[in-house]
């Protein structure tokens, strides 16, 4: 991924980024054709593996000992130039992303399989659900985990982008702020506040 320098993520932000970021795109080459899925991946607590699976008639299933590019994206909009102090620039987009590179290998041994399945529940059930993984028909699971190919991927590299105009003025990053925070969609707002951040930061 191309980051100027200005737009680089630092190692704890891209960290939280992926955690709140969770639904991926895993992307691999596989006899001269690029493949990609949209799953949920998990990081690890120390932050060295991610984990997930495929749904067995998966082509991607056959990406076992390849590296693996993961996209992550976070909120993204169009920025105008009619919000800068002059017409005499050009639109651009601001947007967050993360990056990451690693080895994928299947997982063989049943309790992290069990493990992996129950931290992907855990992890987006809310605290008051009423669902309890652990509670489910373990026949029901047997034949359910009999057509999924759980992986782990073990990341080689990370990389992270925030481009939230810090290549423009303050003065202009401002005016940027404040148009954005007039428009009603969601991530119009989160970049601005994102672009608070990075000013706070900044100052």
């Amino acid at each position: 991924m191309y980051i100027p320098e200005p737009f680089r993520m630092n190692p704890s932000t891209m960290i939280q980024f992926v955690k709140e970021n969770a639904f991926g795109i895993l992307i691999s080459s596989l006899e001269n054709t690029n493949e990609a899925t949209h799953l949920p991946l998990i990081l690890s607590e120390d932050h060295k593996y991610l984990f997930g699976h495929f749904a067995k008639p998966n082509p991607q299933k056959n990406a076992n000992g390849k590296e693996m590019l993961c996209i992550f994206t976070g909120p993204h909009c169009y920025i105008s130039p009619s919000w800068y102090e002059t017409n005499d620039s050009v639109p651009t987009w601001n947007y967050t992303a993360v990056h990451i590179k690693g080895i994928l290998t299947y997982l063989e041994d049943p309790i992290e399989i069990q493990k992996g399945l129950e931290t992907l529940v855990q992890t987006f059930e809310t605290e008051n659900s009423s669902y309890q993984f652990k509670e489910v028909d373990e026949k029901y699971l047997l034949g359910l985990k009999k057509g999924i190919i759980p992986f782990r991927i073990q990341i080689t590299n990370w990389e992270g982008k925030e481009k939230l105009s810090q290549n423009n003025s303050v003065e202009r990053r401002k005016r940027v702020i404040q148009n954005l925070e007039r428009m009603p969609g969601e991530n119009e707002k989160a970049i601005a506040n994102l672009m608070k951040q990075s000013l706070d930061q900044n100052s």
